[in-house]
């Protein structure tokens, strides 16, 4: 069937609103949209399902939510797994609430034990609850730090993690058997609550969750001794760490914190930001204000469903500066190690989990401080699989683990990065440097002159359209079968393809010990590191720099010198 097939047969669809029908009866001159909508379905992953809300069979709607629920409850059936259940949770965006509810009433109807949040909540909960009720199986509906017109589906294991590689193919096998209307099964979801096939679930389980959170704190005492001082200006991007993050800020001690009203008000729309992404300086300026009228020296946001968390800070000028994920992820596994050791605390065996395209000012930390460090790819279930890794053999305790886009966990109780401990810590934090009369902007300057300085960057080349996935498939096949010798003059050292799982330095091959992933690392002979890597859930490839250098000018120049170097051999 082709796509104009596929248009037709959606347009006489029985399942499909007036609404729905009418959407697309207003595209039907539009050859190149209606391509782009039914010519594929949204691809399943280990991430899920993300893409636009529209009506058609490339995109968000409930339509497709319920044909991946399908899949996923397939899964769960072939592993006679229907009575562990499953949670549902999701965020502030559009469409949210529908969509979790069309996936309760797929379950339901496939035999499966629900348990729906009554309300919006915060990723890590979802990880969180999956492992504290026992269920197999958790989808979280939400398109993290995307634009409005996003949304996404989210599926997790009973570990807490998203799906590993193998669940989540046979989710996407299922999902290509399944006709999108014919084969999804439904129930009235009014009535699946009523005979207690869903359950809707709510405060219990926000306090289980935040008393896990808070026995994450290192040294609560660093906040009492400067709480009347200490002011912390927060804003939730008008998502869902508006209760909880201020909660657990309150429990730890924290008096003083500021909240950007016109953010915490729940919207969809994202009415103050362009994209409610907290790796953006410009979603930090109505905080500023605030910051600057009430005297804080930091100013943290959350994404809209609370996983991924960005902070400002002030410097000896007085002017603010962001404080990237890399180096937020550094400050933190430092704090953590400096307070353990400060207060006898310091766990057995510990470690701290990074992915390869994250700074190796962590594994410098580590090194100096007797903390193991692994390596793992792009993606917090990997992080996960470390944690799980251990657990199951019984040894190592588990301090940190980081993303450079600004996700963070301490703990084992969830699976997923998460901002609600991340904003607990980052305040105890700096409370311990306000004690010394410092702010995290001097604590970083500090991290450099003990360790070197370190500077990352990224580019994103994108490469959307029809023919997007096949020109990011071309570029990634150009550069693996043509490695570089060297980039910008200098030479190339070590290669690691991930996809093919080797690692090759000079004439010597060994394995990666990684998971087959669709990445390409260059170590330079400067010690610098460039790696190449599609995205999973947007049409682009990023380039990731990892560089050292005397300062940030220096890394800064040094950085451009391989772009444009990259650039050439990309042929972009």
């Amino acid at each position: 069937m082709n796509y104009r097939e596929e248009y037709e047969r959606w347009l006489s669809e029985p399942r499909l609103s007036e609404a729905e029908k009418a959407e697309l009866l207003a595209i039907a001159g539009d050859e190149k949209e209606i391509a782009f909508r039914f010519s594929c379905g949204l691809s399943f992953g280990t991430a899920g399902l993300r893409g636009v809300m529209k009506t058609g069979w490339n995109a968000m709607n409930v339509h497709t939510v319920a044909h991946a629920t399908q899949g996923l409850a397939n899964l769960i059936r072939k592993e006679c797994r229907e009575r562990d259940g499953a949670v549902i949770a999701y965020d502030c965006r559009n469409q949210s609430r529908l969509f979790a509810e069309t996936a309760a009433r797929v379950l339901a109807a496939n035999g499966i034990k629900v348990y729906l949040f009554d309300d919006l909540r915060p990723t890590p909960e979802l990880s969180f609850t999956l492992r504290e009720l026992g269920c197999v199986a958790g989808i979280n509906i939400t398109a993290s730090h995307n634009p409005k017109q996003y949304n996404g589906y989210k599926a997790y294991w009973e570990d807490g993690a998203q799906l590993p590689p193998e669940h989540a193919d046979t989710v996407a096998a299922e999902i290509e058997k399944l006709d999108i209307f014919r084969d999804v099964k439904f129930t009235d979801l009014k009535k699946a609550i009523a005979d207690g096939c869903v359950t809707v679930i709510g405060e219990e389980m926000d306090e289980a969750y935040l008393a896990a959170v808070r026995a994450q704190a290192v040294n609560p005492a660093a906040i009492e001794a400067v709480a009347d001082k200490l002011k912390i200006v927060y804003t939730p991007l008008h998502g869902t760490g508006h209760r909880l993050v201020p909660e657990i800020m309150r429990r730890v001690g924290v008096k003083h914190i500021c909240t950007v009203p016109e953010q915490m008000v729940i919207d969809g729309n994202f009415p103050t930001v362009e994209k409610p992404n907290p790796e953006y300086p410009e979603v930090f300026a109505l905080g500023i204000e605030i910051a600057n009228r009430e005297g804080s020296d930091l100013i943290i946001a959350t994404d809209p469903d609370a996983d991924r968390i960005g902070v400002m800070t002030r410097t000896q000028t007085g002017a603010f500066r962001t404080i990237t994920g890399n180096q937020m992820g550094a400050l933190l596994l430092d704090y953590i190690i400096t307070a353990y050791q400060k207060t006898g605390t310091m766990p057995p065996e510990p470690y701290a989990v990074k992915s390869i395209v994250t700074s190796e000012l962590a594994a410098r930390i580590c090194e100096a401080n007797n903390v193991r460090m692994y390596n793992v790819l792009t993606g917090f279930k990997f992080i996960g699989e470390v944690i799980k890794k251990h657990e199951q053999e019984g040894h190592g305790t588990f301090l940190f683990g980081f993303e450079e886009s600004y996700g963070y966990l301490k703990g084992t109780y969830a699976r997923d990065k998460d901002a609600v401990v991340t904003s607990m810590l980052i305040a105890e934090m700096t409370a311990y440097y306000h004690a010394k009369g410092m702010t995290l902007s001097d604590a970083l300057d500090a991290l450099f002159a003990r360790y070197g300085f370190c500077y990352e960057t990224n580019v994103e080349v994108y490469m959307e359209g029809l023919d997007g996935a096949e020109r990011m498939k071309a570029l990634m096949d150009s550069l693996r079968s043509n490695p570089p010798a060297d980039i910008a003059g200098v030479p190339v050292t070590l290669v690691g393809d991930y996809l093919k799982q080797t690692i090759t330095e000079g004439t010597a091959v060994r394995p990666t010990g990684l998971s087959r992933s669709n990445v390409l690392y260059y170590r330079l002979e400067s010690g610098d590191v460039v790696v190449a890597r599609p995205s999973g859930t947007e049409p682009k490839i990023k380039f990731y720099y990892l560089l050292g250098g005397e300062n940030e000018a220096a890394a800064k120049q040094k950085a451009e010198t391989y772009k444009a170097a990259i650039n050439r051999i990309a042929g972009i």
